[in-house]
């Protein structure tokens, strides 16, 4: 009997270890979709970033990352991750704002970051994540971390010397937060795509645009239909977020979700580093360009336009609870941080 119990015993030991291995070795597959075109700087790092995870977890995740409108338009994601048609998304959180105008908020408070480094603290130390998380969680996402492009580019057809130049001024800008402060400084915003935005300025549909960083934009050739671009970038920083369906975050084992987790702070660093030299370089170009007026801001004018920003940042708190929280988070850090004045 004896002999039976301990055969039995073996038998189920060894189970167990071969269940868990198998546990441990199972491979996942997942398809994102970018905010980004292919063929856009943005994606190819992104693209960079899905190898990395491939490469840190042994071969265990596999991510195939689809550019813009692939399977849904790009204010759709958030919705088709939720009900697993897709698996995740990288993404501006602004365009979510509809939803609630907490997403507008966290996604790009215009004006309070002067620097990645700063977004990135509040994200990872100040209770960004936290509140990410809680704002996605009842759509079925997880979020997993944030990245952004830098201090976007800002592209103009005419002169633009400060906060006054704005005035009547017709501006591309995502929906939400971004929108109400051009709003509030004077400008008429229209709510584009960023793959839409060279037709249109060339069209003379809109005359300036919040855009993406200054050299993809060179890059683009806006700037040969906008040729008064605005640098560095005085308004906008926005929150790009890795994201995915949350059932199948909780799928993944905790040395994958670790994994998951670190390869999108390397991911963040990576993009802002990579973009910021790029940046340099086609500013250079701009300036020896003739045909290109690269106007920077005086900090008087600068700090305007901050002021106009965080008006609207309490008038947009006062849309939903989650706002407020949002609201309260933000600016209790930006005090502690010295960063509110």
């Amino acid at each position: 009997m004896a002999q039976k119990l301990t055969t039995a015993l073996k038998a189920a030991s060894i189970a167990t270890l071969l269940s868990s291995a198998a546990a441990y070795g199972q491979d996942f597959s997942f398809t994102f979709q970018s905010v980004d075109p292919a063929g856009n700087p943005n994606f190819a790092i992104q693209q960079e970033w899905t190898e990395l995870v491939n490469v840190m977890s042994g071969g265990r995740i596999a991510i195939e990352l689809l550019p813009v409108g692939a399977v849904v338009e790009y204010n759709e994601t958030q919705d088709a991750v939720g009900a697993g048609i897709l698996d995740g998304h990288i993404t501006d959180v602004s365009y979510f704002a509809g939803k609630d105008p907490a997403f507008g908020l966290i996604a790009n408070p215009i004006g309070a970051w002067s620097d990645p480094s700063e977004m990135f603290r509040f994200m990872r130390y100040g209770g960004g994540y936290e509140l990410m998380n809680e704002l996605e969680e009842p759509y079925n996402l997880h979020f997993v971390g944030a990245t952004t492009t830098g201090l976007e580019g800002f592209v103009s057809k005419k002169p633009l010397e400060g906060v006054d130049d704005l005035k009547g001024l017709k501006v591309r800008a995502p929906e939400g937060l971004v929108q109400e402060v051009f709003a509030a400084a004077g400008a008429a915003p229209v709510n584009l795509p960023y793959a839409e935005v060279f037709t249109a300025l060339d069209k003379g549909v809109i005359d300036a645009a919040d855009s993406t960083v200054f050299s993809t934009n060179q890059d683009q050739g806006l700037h040969d239909v906008a040729p008064h671009p605005v640098f560095p970038g005085f308004h906008s920083m926005p929150l790009v977020e890795v994201s995915m369906n949350l059932d199948k975050w909780n799928a993944l084992p905790e040395d994958l979700q670790a994994i998951m987790t670190v390869s999108v702070r390397d991911f963040a660093e990576d993009e802002v580093a990579q973009l910021a030299a790029k940046d340099m370089e086609a500013a250079a170009a701009a300036k020896a360009n003739p045909e290109i007026t690269v106007h920077d801001w005086p900090a008087e004018e600068r700090a305007r336009f901050r002021t106009i920003a965080m008006e609207q940042w309490e008038a947009v708190a006062q849309r939903s609870d989650n706002a407020q929280k949002v609201y309260d988070t933000l600016t209790t850090y930006l005090s502690q941080q010295g960063l509110l004045n």
